[in-house]
């Protein structure tokens, strides 16, 4: 396996013009992406851990299997992005956009980035009592969310009587 290049971003950046895959020859480790446009990257397998890659557009990037640790991914756009297997452990995603997608699953987490999932989706509305009943169970580990004293303590719904009849007729 060839020796990386020390990372410089002008010249990684120009290179990432015209090969897709130009970023896999830097170490990126601690690399400064800030702002990057890089839809479309293949960093499949690449080392991002402690990289700032803080409004970067990586829409469409392939980072399969990459390693994102401790990454400041905050307000970068990974619509579309394949992050499967993705190490995102203590990397921060606060404010970025994250795929919805089978690429969006199987990725290596920590407890903070899990409450801070667990907190969005208990902040959903959603009538059907089988949610309502597996949200409340989650509450616990929500409201251990690092911003819940800015976006609120979540507390327990209720099952109304008419949710549970609908649910035993169905």
């Amino acid at each position: 396996m060839p020796e990386l290049k020390i990372f410089n971003r002008e010249e990684a950046l120009e290179a990432l013009k015209t090969d897709r895959r130009a970023l896999l020859k830097y170490n990126l480790s601690y690399a400064d992406l800030r702002d990057a446009d890089l839809s479309y990257a293949n960093l499949r397998y690449a080392n991002l851990s402690y990289a700032d890659p803080r409004g970067a557009d990586l829409r469409y990037a392939d980072l399969r299997y990459a390693d994102l640790s401790y990454a400041d991914l905050r307000y970068a756009d990974m619509r579309g992005a394949n992050l499967s297997y993705a190490d995102l452990r203590d990397a921060d995603l606060d404010f970025s956009c994250l795929p919805l997608k089978c690429g969006g699953l199987r990725w290596k987490i920590d407890k903070r980035l899990a409450v801070q999932l667990a907190y969005h989706l208990c902040s959903m509305q959603c009538d059907d009592p089988e949610f309502i009943e597996a949200r409340n169970a989650l509450l616990p580990l929500a409201n251990q969310f690092h911003r819940v004293d800015e976006c609120g303590k979540l507390v327990p719904i209720e099952i109304s009587a008419k949710q549970e009849t609908e649910e035993i007729n169905n």
